[in-house]
């Protein structure tokens, strides 16, 4: 089962967040469905889809590449990469029109018992990305942060 988690996950990511395939979520995830962001908060599954759709609209070209995945249980862990060329407004920000550093976080996938994608938790530099939309002022934000 765990093979299958995993390759859910990948799937979750390269072809619904990468693609911008969205449906796809709908094929793994579980009725009751919960994801835990720290800009998003807790969302269903029809406001994953909206936020990633935002995401996607203000960075068209926004990709992620999967570092590190396992998987113990009914989890998988995601360490993963993300990067994207500010191209449209974004939370009430003028696009820069440059691509931002890399964006580095973790994804926690909670798997039921019937093999759906019940929960996840994902964690990410949200400084450093808050940063470089022009939320945050540089020179708010350590160095080396």
């Amino acid at each position: 089962m765990a093979q299958g988690n995993i390759d859910a996950s990948r799937r979750v990511v390269e072809e619904g967040f990468n693609e911008g395939r969205l449906e796809v979520l709908d094929e793994f995830c579980a009725e009751g469905f919960v994801g835990h962001d720290p800009i998003a908060g807790d969302q269903d599954v029809e406001g994953v889809k909206g936020a990633f759709a935002g995401y996607r609209d203000a960075f068209p070209d926004l990709s992620f590449t999967i570092d590190e995945v396992f998987a113990a249980d009914d989890k998988v862990v995601l360490r993963w990469t993300a990067q994207g060329t500010f191209q449209n407004e974004f939370m009430g920000l003028q696009p820069t029109g440059e691509k931002g550093d890399p964006v580095h976080g973790i994804s926690i996938d909670r798997y039921d018992d019937d093999g759906k994608l019940a929960e996840t938790w994902n964690q990410w530099d949200t400084l450093a990305f808050m940063r470089d939309v022009g939320a945050i002022p540089a020179e708010a934000v350590p160095s080396g942060s």
